[in-house]
């Protein structure tokens, strides 16, 4: 086994590329987080532009003979025939 050695300036350039490999890393650490509140905010501000509203409204519609009765958002009903499937 053959040891085998670097020169001492060899060393010390890879360590200053490290340095700032690791220097641009951090940075590109604090864009990302920076990004991430970004964005939350401006989810979290778009969902608030909305106002939630429930309306209840209760309608009825009754069919006779298996008829189909279909109820609309007017109060209006519309009944309709149908006709009852019977297998022979």
């Amino acid at each position: 086994m053959d040891d085998k050695t670097i020169p001492y300036f060899v060393h010390e350039g890879m360590m200053v590329r490290q340095e700032r490999t690791i220097k641009r890393l951090w940075v590109l650490c604090i864009i990302m987080f920076l990004a991430l509140v970004g964005t939350n905010a401006g989810w979290i501000w778009y969902e608030s532009q909305w106002e939630d509203v429930v309306t209840t409204e209760s309608y009825e519609s009754d069919a006779n003979d298996g008829g189909v009765a279909i109820s609309n958002g007017s109060g209006e009903v519309n009944y309709g025939e149908g006709k009852v499937h019977e297998d022979n």
